[in-house]
């Protein structure tokens, strides 16, 4: 077989290998092909090129030389590669755009506080008796009874997303409903953490400078007490409610919250209230709490929420009583004020919160003082 370097097809018979020929007729069966010249390993330089003093004849070629013979090759990946081109322009034509939803700040927070006025004295007893037979006995204790749903993806959504959704709610609700240093220690970090930073100003303004004005309240954004009046006569705060999350754009989950707190409370000082019954010992004070929760994808990644609507109804209160602030709970033994609410003026326009107050149904406290219960029962 012809070497790299040989005539395709050999040399002709009769002549030596690496000697001169005898004259022309010793290559009359050479045939210089073009296979043959895209085989050389030499090619010899022009005339001009060798004009110089010390100018080489020949010189090597690379073993690959992109020839004719390669044109074919080249025009199929010509062919191939504006097919592709187009091919690609057709199917970006014809697919229906990905829509990306602008960024939208965080929407303030809209607030109604309801005091719940009772219609006589607050009835007291002692904090197991409260939380064991009053109309808090069937929730369950703590972040326990904040329940989450059965989690199933939505269109837009995995389940993941949902659960996380979900799980960011209740954690909110845990730490503005339940935990003690919220409710009686003035901390406010723990639910700070938790809201979409858009929001953080207004939950600042409401902190510093509490208003009843339906924007400023900071009692829709968690629950807590004077410490100065009122302590928790129990750790354990009873709750029940349901958790609900819907879908309501390609980029959004709402999250809707309705969950009733029963916290046992004693006078501020008073260290002692488990021993008495009826005025100056324990009582009930109940608040529901109904919030809208918004989370957009970055929410979901980083465990924040932006709460978009607050309702609180708490009693036993004083329809008079100034609850931007903080709750004022109307403790064992106490009676309502007969001040009216503060006055709504109908002729001022804009934003304004009229004044509200309810009426605290019976059913909702005990119906008469509790007594300890004998030893053994």
């Amino acid at each position: 077989m012809a070497g790299r370097g040989d005539p395709p097809e050999g040399t002709p018979e009769g002549t030596p290998e690496g000697l001169p020929g005898g004259g022309e007729d010793e290559y009359r069966f050479v045939v210089f092909d073009e296979s043959f010249v895209q085989a050389a390993r030499l090619q010899e330089f022009s005339a001009t090129e060798r004009m110089g003093p010390h100018a080489p004849a020949v010189r090597s070629l690379p073993v690959w030389r992109l020839g004719t013979g390669s044109t074919p090759a080249l025009l199929l990946v010509l062919v191939v590669a504006v097919a592709v081109v187009f091919g690609t322009a057709i199917y970006l034509s014809l697919r229906p755009p990905h829509h990306t939803s602008p960024a939208k700040r965080a929407e303030p927070l809209r607030v109604t506080l309801i005091p719940l006025a009772p219609s006589g004295p607050v009835p007291g007893g002692t904090p197991t008796d409260l939380q064991a037979r009053g109309p808090a006995a069937r929730f369950r204790a703590g972040a326990a009874g904040i329940a989450l749903p059965g989690v199933r993806p939505t269109e837009n959504f995995s389940v993941s997303q949902v659960m996380a959704a979900l799980t960011t709610a209740k954690d909110y609700l845990v730490e503005s409903s339940l935990d003690p240093d919220v409710l009686t220690g003035g901390a406010i970090r723990p639910v700070r953490v938790l809201l979409d930073p858009d929001q953080l100003e207004q939950f600042d303004r409401s902190m510093a400078r509490p208003a009843a004005d339906g924007r400023h309240a900071a009692t829709g954004w968690l629950v807590r007490y004077d410490p100065a009046e009122v302590a928790l006569a129990a750790p354990e705060v009873r709750v029940g409610g349901t958790l609900h999350v819907t879908e309501t754009s390609p980029d959004t989950l709402e999250v809707t919250s309705d969950h009733t707190f029963a916290y046992v409370l004693r006078p501020a000082g008073d260290t002692a209230p488990a021993a008495r019954s009826g005025a100056g010992g324990a009582s009930l004070f109940t608040v529901r709490r109904e919030l809208r929760f918004r989370f957009d994808r970055e929410d979901l990644l980083r465990h924040r929420t932006e709460l978009l609507t607050s309702s609180v109804q708490a009693g036993p209160q004083s329809c008079s009583a100034e609850t931007a602030g903080v709750l004022r709970p109307l403790l064992a033994g106490r009676s309502p004020s007969t001040r009216a609410p503060a006055g709504t003026d109908p002729y001022a326009l804009g934003d304004t919160t009229p004044a509200l107050c309810g009426s605290l149904a019976p059913g909702a406290q005990p119906h008469h003082p509790l007594r300890p219960r004998a030893p053994g029962r």
